[in-house]
């Protein structure tokens, strides 16, 4: 009888990136990626600690670039989430910074698509509520 084969689909990579520091080199131990339905934050060296955000989970995304970082070509991403683990939080000192805060809002509104979540869910708007 013939074993199964084991199928592992690892989830496609859409951006990744590091916190960059002085003149905008990524020596840092901060890295971000995005898939088609997460985030992830991983910090440090010694003691790591990874977060992930389901996308459908975030609310807004702003982009704020002071005078250094765009000097640098780099900006921070502030993320406005629903998670509850997460809260707020920010992808900060991130090269291409325009794109990455666009493609954010592209992934996230698919996954909210794909979810079937709408605005007024997030808000407490529900109609149906008594």
């Amino acid at each position: 009888m013939k074993k199964p084969e084991k199928v592992s689909e690892k989830p496609q990579i859409l951006w990744r990136d590091r916190k960059r520091i002085v003149f905008g080199l990524p020596w840092s131990f901060t890295k971000y990626s995005v898939t088609e339905e997460k985030l992830f934050l991983k910090t440090g060296l010694i003691k790591t600690v990874e977060d992930e955000v389901r996308l459908y989970r975030i609310m807004d995304v702003t982009l704020k670039r002071n005078l250094e970082e765009k000097l640098f070509g780099l900006g921070t991403i502030e993320v406005y989430s629903a998670d509850k683990s997460m809260g707020n939080f920010q992808i900060k000192r991130v090269k291409n910074s325009k794109k990455v805060r666009d493609l954010l809002s592209d992934v996230t509104e698919k996954a909210r698509k794909a979810k079937g979540i709408v605005g007024r869910e997030f808000l407490g708007d529900d109609p149906y509520s008594a």
